[in-house]
């Protein structure tokens, strides 16, 4: 029995997509019957016919991977999409190395492991970017004989 009729009236009343309009197996040939729309109206409110709920999509699987991203997981080669410049800027690794230096430099010099003229002079050197790291600095500096010599 074709219902596609009913089905498109149906849908027109529900103001829903006609794959969205249920009709109760048990009740075909009553469907089938009626071919106006206060028919198919007198149907939906009797529920022999009724429009499906929406189907959502499920935001576990986004939970999850924001969950693990938090984590720290997730950020290998194949995820990545700007150049490692992009991702930590030029500047932002300027900041972190320098700062890093100028730390290690006043504990040095607070201990008494440079003098303050030594100090200014790594200072400077490493604003114009001398070293890469504090373990270069502090081998240049045991290299260059700048340390103070402790224990004597």
């Amino acid at each position: 029995m074709n219902l596609t009729t009913q089905k498109k009236l149906a849908a027109k009343i529900l103001k829903v997509g006609v794959n969205r309009v249920w009709i109760d197996p048990e009740h075909m040939e009553e469907v089938s019957r009626a071919i106006t729309r206060n028919s198919v109206k007198a149907l939906i409110n009797d529920g022999v016919i009724k429009a499906k709920p929406v189907k959502g999509i499920s935001s576990y699987r986004s939970k999850k991977n924001a969950q693990q991203k938090g984590k720290g997981k997730r950020k290998g080669q194949g995820s990545r999409k700007g150049a490692k410049r992009a991702r930590t800027p030029k500047k932002q690794a300027w900041m972190s190395t320098i700062r890093s230096l100028r730390v290690v430099l006043k504990d040095m010099r607070a201990n008494d492991e440079i003098d303050r003229t030594t100090y200014r002079k790594l200072y400077n050197m490493a604003k114009g970017g001398s070293f890469r790291s504090k373990s270069y600095m502090k081998t240049y500096a045991k290299d260059h004989g700048m340390l103070k010599e402790t224990g004597e």
